[in-house]
């Protein structure tokens, strides 16, 4: 892209800022140290976040010391309004034990008077220091003209079309402090910093979707643009699958689908957890048992033919003679001679005593 067209993109983006959004000017009276951990925190954040983040950090802590000696999560906890907590924590930890090491205090206000190469080296040099918060405290503290970016603004000016994914790469917007001049650079800092803020809370916001349209009308397709859930099977049997706006339109009736009688849900849900369950044969109730009495047999099963005990062995010849049909009766029996002279035998037949 030619440095012409370069600057007046980034003039027409100055002027849609200036409709949007107002300025922030930082705090003339901060020091140096303190310029730079607000920095820290104002990294992808907005404003009000951002003061409100490095108060707690003040307040919260007895001194920067505590600050210091403080873990990452008992800081991120202070600050929890800012984009990435955790990472702001860990920036400000890491630049206070740097400059306490350094110097065994925490105070930078010597920088101030050291020329602006050397300043800017020696703060690139701390650790935890980032490219944004390098220029914010050039801007802001030592009168350097340095515009400070950060990734959200990088994305917001990616879908603008005004940098390539190599100028993301690299962390810069090309040709912008020679097109922006020295005496606005504050306050167009400002503004495009809030530009970036708005893009990292909600990249999906129909008013930022407008204010980059507003920067690049050609910049449509290539707007952020929310993932669309899938969409669900469509129902082949009403009576199966039924729609829910169907489902409920019947329900309100009283009536299902199939044109049974609704029921509440919890009858439903019980119905289909006796339905999964494996189906148990019933045992016909116990009864007394009495003797001689026979108990009927369940429903649906078919009497045992009763089992005969098998007759013990001699009786059967009994069973073939008693089976026979009686002799016919002749009339009365006459009285035989033979008869008294067979008791007189039985009784002849005794031993007979000897007498005495």
């Amino acid at each position: 892209m030619a440095a012409s067209s370069r600057s007046a993109q980034y003039n027409h983006l100055a002027k849609v800022l200036k409709k949007h959004y107002k300025p922030v000017l930082p705090a003339p009276d901060r020091p140096v140290l303190e310029t730079l951990l607000f920095g820290c925190c104002l990294e992808n954040a907005r404003y009000e976040a951002a003061e409100e983040a490095f108060a707690a950090l003040v307040h919260n802590f007895f001194d920067f010391n505590e600050v210091r000696v403080s873990s990452v999560r008992e800081l991120s906890e202070a600050i929890p309004r800012l984009p990435d907590p955790a990472a702001a924590a860990t920036r400000v930890k890491r630049i206070l034990q740097e400059v306490f090491e350094a110097t065994y205090s925490f105070d930078l206000e010597d920088i101030r008077k050291q020329n602006l190469g050397p300043a800017v080296e020696r703060l690139e040099k701390l650790g935890g220091t980032t490219k944004f918060s390098v220029a914010y405290v050039v801007q802001a503290t030592l009168g350097g003209h340095a515009i400070a970016i950060d990734s959200g603004t990088l994305q917001a000016l990616y879908v603008a079309d005004l940098v390539s994914d190599e100028d993301v790469g690299a962390g810069i917007v090309p040709g912008l402090e020679r097109a922006i001049p020295k005496n606005k650079g504050g306050e167009f800092g400002s503004m495009l910093h809030q530009l970036g803020a708005d893009f990292t809370a909600n990249p999906y916001a129909p008013a930022l979707h407008e204010i980059l349209l507003e920067i690049n009308p050609d910049a449509k397709s290539r707007l952020p643009k929310r993932r669309a859930a899938k969409a669900a099977e469509p129902a082949t049997d009403l009576k199966r699958a039924p729609g829910k706006s169907e489902a409920a339109a019947v329900a309100s009736e009283g009536q299902t689908v199939s044109g049974e009688p609704a029921t509440p849900p919890g009858s439903q849900r019980k119905r289909k957890a006796d339905a999964e369950k494996p189906e148990k044969l019933e045992k016909p109730a116990k009864s007394p048992k009495k003797k001689g009495v026979e108990t009927p047999p369940p429903d649906g099963v078919e009497p045992a033919a009763p089992v005969e005990p098998a007759p013990p062995a001699g009786s059967q010849k009994k069973k073939t003679a008693a089976s026979k049909p009686p002799a016919a009766r002749k009339g009365p029996k006459e009285p035989s001679l033979a008869e008294p002279a067979e008791k007189e035998a039985g009784v002849s037949g005794l031993p007979k005593r000897k007498p005495r």
